[in-house]
């Protein structure tokens, strides 16, 4: 099941990667993550490690398997708990929009653990549930970026 969300953000691209290269700290614009755990240590590349904990209580791993300095990351999801997750990957990209404006995509591609139950649960539950997440995610991104600028 794949899907993804495009946001344009008023900053240009180094502005968004100084708030969304900082891997082991999505917490601070991600606003369903209460905490992040760093499992690696050193500089965030492939390889890197953390664990997210959520609001609603339940945790996913996130492992970088390719880090694009300035223009983004693909992480492989595991030990997705409560999520009956099999198998996932997240990509986040930064592309030039415009004059001083970012366009980010935030793409999911995941199969869930079940067969045709899960794939069903997968359209009727997850793809709107993570649809949600994304966008709130960009929005925090946009916001944080914002912040970083005005400061």
């Amino acid at each position: 099941m794949q899907f993804s969300r495009d946001h344009i953000i008023d900053a240009d691209s180094t502005d968004v990667w100084a708030v969304l290269g900082r891997f082991m700290h999505i917490d601070e614009f991600a606003p369903e993550i209460a905490s992040v755990e760093p499992l690696t240590t050193g500089a965030d590349q492939v390889g890197s490690k953390r664990r997210c904990v959520f609001k609603n209580g339940g945790d996913i791993v996130e492992e970088v398997t390719d880090w694009q300095e300035g223009r983004g990351y693909r992480v492989r999801l595991s030990e997705a708990d409560p999520m009956p997750l099999k198998e996932g990957f997240a990509d986040i990209r930064l592309e030039p929009a415009s004059a001083g404006k970012t366009r980010v995509t935030w793409g999911m591609d995941f199969n869930l653990k079940y067969g045709p139950i899960g794939w069903l649960m997968g359209q009727l539950m997850m793809k709107p549930m993570m649809g949600k997440i994304l966008n709130a995610n960009l929005k925090g991104l946009e916001q944080r970026v914002a912040a970083a600028k005005a400061s």
